[in-house]
């Protein structure tokens, strides 16, 4: 089974700084996709920002010219590099694998996502 561990959340003042990691490990042959997603109390989980494959990313309005996300192929795993911090941005963040494609001995299976635990990001002077 594939897992997500997330890492590098806490509490950081307004304008600081923080770098979310997410490894993934198990039988990967390979990840389409991966994203960081983030909840904060009472609202929907939205997308912060994703990063395919070959390198294309996407950000949300709210985070473009303060977050880049990056990715390392050969260690399945994501970043988030999240400068000039706001308040608005305390939330739970989520990373998710989107179109992993396991094996078992020489055989692959179907794509299927998997989501992490969730890191809780803190933004508060």
């Amino acid at each position: 089974q594939v897992q997500l561990v997330e890492s590098g959340g806490g509490l950081v003042q307004p304008g600081g700084s923080l770098r979310l990691s997410c490894a993934a490990s198990g039988r990967i042959v390979s990840i389409n996709g991966m994203n960081w997603y983030r909840q904060a109390p009472g609202k929907q989980r939205e997308l912060v920002a994703g990063i395919t494959s070959g390198g294309t990313t996407n950000y949300a309005d709210s985070v473009k010219g303060r977050f880049t996300i990056s990715r390392d192929n050969a260690k399945n795993t994501v970043y988030l590099q999240m400068n000039s911090l706001k308040p608005e941005d305390t939330a739970v963040y989520y990373c998710n694998a989107a179109g992993v494609v396991t094996r078992l001995f020489t055989t692959s299976r179907a794509p299927d996502d998997y989501w992490g635990q969730g890191t809780q990001v803190t933004v508060s002077s």
